[in-house]
């Protein structure tokens, strides 16, 4: 169950109020029966790995894409070497 924030209007008090979500919001201070208000502040919360960022959907900084590229590369690299060894032992 989350955690509520409440503050009186009347006289400043801070209040915590663990509620479920279907609760009605608390109303009345406990200390001077003043008016309360909820207090929102800043969620704790970080989100890590791929696929959170606005640059994780995009074409090549995609975390799918490198992988596929680089399987590209290193297949028409050895074809690329092999050429250029077979032409150095040619010459030589």
């Amino acid at each position: 169950m989350p955690t509520y924030q409440y503050q009186c209007t009347e006289c400043g008090e801070g209040l915590e109020a663990v509620q479920k979500f279907t609760d009605d919001a608390l109303t009345v201070c406990p200390q001077c029966e003043g008016r309360l208000k909820k207090v929102f502040s800043a969620v704790g919360i970080v989100f890590k790995g791929s696929g959170f960022y606005r640059n994780d959907s995009r074409g090549a900084s995609s975390s799918s894409t490198p992988a596929s590229s680089t399987t590209s590369t290193a297949s028409s690299t050895p074809a690329t070497t092999s050429s250029s060894s077979t032409a150095s032992s040619s010459a030589a």
